[in-house]
């Protein structure tokens, strides 16, 4: 699979050439050690992509020719995550793999137990897991949001999942195809409090256990992803 970049101004137009200036440009020279003839994947982050082949190199830049483009569309299923705010470098981690894992919206969430603080370059690290992950499309990264603002969220998804492992119903049990809109919500490492829990099943969530192990809180937003995109059958 071609190496993935992303540019502000993408070309599509087939036989076009474009000057590709960015840091991305200069990764591909310095490290990727980029030479004529070299294809490479452009995208906007949108969903748009170019096929590109090189036709020159200098020390900063490099000029591509469009040998192909076109869109990726999104899939049916939209995926939000609702995440606790890890701390420390687990919360960049939790980025991460979410973006690894298919999200299409990230909310980082100030809950009751969150010990851990937002970044505002917490968008640059879902691009560059995008690139990692070969997508077109760039999830958005939001927060810190409320736990009001959670429960707003609930309301606006066919299918809206809380973990917790207190939960008697697995995820298997609770999720079936056809859900085009689901949430998932993920506590932080102190787990939920009642008031959380209670809160966000009154506004229509759903209590879902994933298994016996419990993850880190970095780590279960990939897992409970992956859990349910196999149930609504979108893997």
């Amino acid at each position: 699979m071609l190496t993935l970049f992303f540019v502000d101004d993408l070309p599509t137009t087939v036989g076009a050439t474009y000057e590709f200036n960015n840091d991305d440009a200069l990764h591909a020279i310095r490290v990727l050690r980029a030479q004529i003839e070299d294809l490479y994947a452009l995208s906007d982050g949108q969903g748009a992509w170019s096929k590109v082949r090189v036709r020159s190199v200098a020390k900063k830049s490099m000029t591509v020719e469009v040998i192909e483009s076109g869109t990726q569309e999104p899939l049916a299923t939209h995926f939000s995550v609702v995440q606790a705010i890890p701390k420390g470098d687990r919360v960049k981690e939790s980025v991460e793999m979410l973006t690894e894992g298919g999200v299409d919206r990230i909310l980082m969430w100030a809950s009751a137990r969150s010990i851990g603080k937002g970044s505002d370059k917490l968008q640059i690290t879902a691009r560059e897991a995008s690139k990692q992950s070969r997508r077109y499309r760039i999830p958005t990264v939001s927060g810190a949001v409320t736990t009001a603002d959670v429960v707003d969220e609930i309301a606006k998804a066919d299918l809206a999942l809380v973990l917790h492992e207190g939960a008697v119903k697995k995820i298997s049990e609770l999720v079936k195809p056809g859900a085009k809109k689901v949430l998932i919500i993920i506590g932080p490492e102190g787990g939920l409090t009642d008031e959380e829990v209670e809160s966000f099943a009154a506004a229509g969530a759903q209590v879902a256990l994933m298994g016996r192990p419990i993850l880190r809180s970095a780590h279960a937003g990939l897992a409970a992803l992956s859990a349910v995109n196999a149930c609504l059958q979108v893997w």
